[in-house]
């Protein structure tokens, strides 16, 4: 399999993780979605990462997607409940930490990219940023076990941990904007981890790319 995109996107990251994890081999093409775009769009038309080409030469062009394979792949070994009420309330954390990823990723490209900012737009962004962290923080304080839903990591540990980093790295100033003991705690436990620390590349804006 090939995994195309930077780790500095908390997308591409959270795939290979998962796919540390897993145990399942790859190769990696860190592609930026600026500077490589006319090579992406070989594979992906979107232009976007992750993008996961299977050994067969079937091209997976979005995160849920590929991730969804590889718990086909894994089997038993999956990251995520096969099924039912467990299921979902793991999907929910995953869509928060996505929808949080989503919003922060827009509001670097309303800052770096336009020459005009929206302040409306970032105080919407940043407004919806602190609100989903506000809802995990005591959520993560409720977990009675190491991950959010036992004693090995899942997909809304990995989503979430990958989406901290970046929050971390993009945008420091609403990263130290509230305390947050026990989603600190969740991404160093997570970050320790060997499927983690593989799998780092500091974020790096896309104005400053090639």
């Amino acid at each position: 399999m090939i995994l195309i995109g930077q780790y500095d996107s908390p997308f591409v990251r959270r795939v290979a993780v998962a796919l540390n994890i897993l145990g399942l081999a790859y190769e990696h093409r860190p592609w930026s979605t600026f500077g490589d775009a006319d090579r992406l769009a070989g594979f992906n038309p979107l232009r976007r990462v992750p993008t996961l080409v299977l050994d067969d030469g079937e091209v997976l062009i979005d995160s849920a997607a590929i991730l969804d394979h590889l718990d086909e792949v894994a089997g038993a070994a999956r990251l995520i409940a096969p099924s039912g009420p467990a299921r979902r309330k793991m999907l929910r954390i995953c869509a928060l930490a996505t929808g949080l990823c989503d919003k922060m990723v827009s509001l670097v490209y309303e800052q770096v990219l336009h020459e005009t900012v929206s302040a409306a737009w970032v105080a919407r962004c940043a407004e919806q940023i602190g609100d989903v962290l506000a809802v995990l923080e005591p959520e993560r304080a409720a977990c009675a076990t190491p991950f959010w839903f036992g004693a090995t990591p899942g997909h809304p540990d990995i989503a979430v941990a990958c989406a901290l980093r970046f929050l971390a790295e993009a945008h420091p100033a609403q990263h130290r904007a509230a305390p947050r003991p026990h989603l600190a705690a969740h991404a160093a436990a997570c970050e320790a981890m060997p499927a983690f620390s593989a799998v780092v590349q500091p974020f790096d804006p896309p104005g400053r790319r090639g």
